[in-house]
């Protein structure tokens, strides 16, 4: 007879056993995350209250709601008027503490500006242009001034600006010396606030940096400017500030030797007409060949003789001197190349209808064999073609050919066809391509008005990406045509060319002058298919400072 109790005993066993299994199954599975956190830490409490007046405490405990970090401490953090002993600033669980290590001046409004400090642990959503402010005295200062940033060249407003306020007495020995006491960072839309002001006389700056510091002291930085002094005895509004680099005062130069031995030359600034001379050894300029980039800020330099161990190389721009640089190498030194070609071809092989099809070299060719290079038109070897070298640039070749829609080329550059001007010899190499379609490209003219045809304009064409694509410029109403252009997406840029020096002219922050004044046509033009397409622009007139 089967026992009772050890059948009960057994049930619970084995229930025991279904639900370890069940558990541990459960337990195997990945963890379900939440929505992802968008949200920066939140102020639960500050003790003393913000905007405590008659303040007398020695230490200021800020709590938050969530774990957090401080970053670039006293890069970011500012307290203002600035103590002659800065505040300690320490995380304690989820809150900061500060340590007031200076006196306090009496009848005083202070402001800590965390900037972007404040940064929760996980996800580093930052809370920016957090400030808690106090007042030694029974007044709290509550002017303030308010604006937008926009980049001078795309006429969009910029977000993650730092916005900064100077007195006339600190604007001669702080900026761009000091980080700013009273700055705030611009929002997504470009806005922004600075509050909590005493009634003073200011200078007011936007600094969008590439190292944060909030110091104004490198080329590659973005600045902008108010000419005028604001005078703040109220609330002060609706202040445009327009970002824009700087050309440098003075040319500097990063110069290097590649491992193929050209001498490659970053400016710091573009030129207009640059040149470069070799002064020493004597007569070795005559070995020179010189390859600017179309910005005219970057240059290569090719030397036919490498017989030398130092070289002297002189810049000019519209022949005028700018500097002079040495560079040494040993005398013996080798360097290892290899001749590569690139052709104006599309990404799927597509050559642009009526133009000729271009050999680009990554060195000057000094010899080339036509005879080597052969033309395949379907298969079938064509003999009709020529190989011309680009007077004005050594490295490139034109194929020229009545080339045909809807048939496939191959062109074929033997082996030792081109040699560079250091001896060395091309490998043997294939190119496939076919000629576009006419249909995918397009007649385009715009149909200018200028606001006042005594001045002059700059009219730039660019791409969906904003490259700049064509430049021209003109002085009265009337058409520009644009002819075999890809189809797609368009956009027009307007320089008002106060100076009649047919480009863009920066502004310079010490002597007070603003960059030229740009429009953009917030409409991009769609250029269709196999069409001539005539699009009105009416520029407006120049907006009044």
């Amino acid at each position: 007879m089967l026992n009772k109790k050890a059948s009960f005993f057994g049930s619970i066993l084995t229930a025991f056993c279904i639900i370890l299994l069940i558990s541990g199954c459960a337990n195997r599975q990945n963890p379900q995350g939440g929505p992802r956190d968008h949200d920066p830490p939140k102020l639960l409490k500050a003790t003393p209250e913000n905007m405590t007046r008659n303040f007398k405490a020695k230490t200021i405990q800020l709590d938050f709601d969530e774990y957090f970090k401080l970053n670039n401490t006293y890069t970011e953090i500012s307290m203002s008027p600035t103590p002659a002993k800065l505040p300690e600033y320490k995380i304690k669980s989820k809150s900061v503490l500060i340590t007031l290590k200076d006196s306090l001046e009496k009848n005083t409004t202070y402001v800590i500006n965390f900037g972007k400090a404040i940064a929760d642990v996980n996800e580093s959503n930052v809370l920016k242009n957090f400030t808690y402010v106090f007042s030694t005295g029974p007044h709290i200062d509550s002017l303030s001034v308010s604006g937008t940033v926009i980049n001078s060249t795309t006429q969009q407003k910029e977000k993650d600006v730092t916005v900064m306020l100077f007195t006339l007495k600190q604007d001669s020995t702080l900026f761009g010396k000091k980080k700013p006491t009273v700055y705030a960072t611009t929002d997504s839309s470009g806005n922004f606030s600075l509050n909590n002001l005493h009634p003073d006389d200011y200078r007011i700056y936007a600094l969008k940096e590439t190292t944060p510091d909030k110091i104004y002291n490198k080329d590659d930085e973005l600045i902008a400017f108010n000419k005028e002094v604001i005078h703040l005895t109220k609330d002060t509004s609706n202040i445009q500030l327009k970002l824009f680099k700087q050309e440098p005062a003075k040319l500097r130069i990063i110069n290097s030797f590649d491992t193929d031995g050209k001498l490659t030359f970053i400016l710091n600034k573009r030129l207009d007409d640059p040149s470069i001379k070799i002064v020493y050894p004597p007569d070795f300029d005559k070995y020179k060949i010189v390859d600017f980039s179309k910005t005219k800020d970057t240059a290569m330099l090719y030397m036919r003789n490498m017989a030398f161990d130092s070289l002297r190389i002189a810049f000019y721009d519209k022949n005028k001197p700018l500097d002079t640089i040495a560079k040494r190498k040993r005398l013996k030194e080798t360097f290892q190349r290899n001749m590569a070609f690139s052709f104006n071809i599309t990404g799927d092989g597509k050559l642009k209808p009526g133009t000729d099809l271009i050999i680009r070299n990554n060195y000057p060719v000094d010899v080339f064999d036509a005879g080597q290079i052969t033309l395949k038109e379907d298969s079938a070897e064509v003999t009709n073609f020529t190989v011309e070298k680009d007077t004005a640039n050594p490295k490139n070749f034109f194929v020229k050919y009545r080339w045909k829609q809807n048939d496939n080329y191959i062109v074929d550059i033997g082996e030792n066809a081109f040699t560079d001007i250091y001896g060395d010899k091309n490998k043997r190499f294939f190119k496939k391509f076919n000629i576009d379609k006419p249909e995918n490209y397009s007649l385009l003219t715009l149909a200018i008005t200028l606001p006042d045809t005594g001045k002059s304009y700059v009219v730039e064409l660019l791409n969906e990406n904003k490259d700049l694509l064509r430049r021209d410029v003109i002085h009265k109403s009337g058409n520009l045509v644009y002819k075999n252009y890809l189809t797609g997406k368009y956009g027009v840029r307007v320089v008002y060319d106060a100076n009649k020096n047919g480009k863009w002219d920066s502004g310079n922050v010490k002597q007070k002058t603003q960059p030229e004044n740009i429009w953009v046509d917030d409409t991009l033009i769609t250029l269709r298919a196999n069409w001539e397409q005539v699009t009105p622009i009416t520029v407006p007139k120049e907006p009044t400072p």
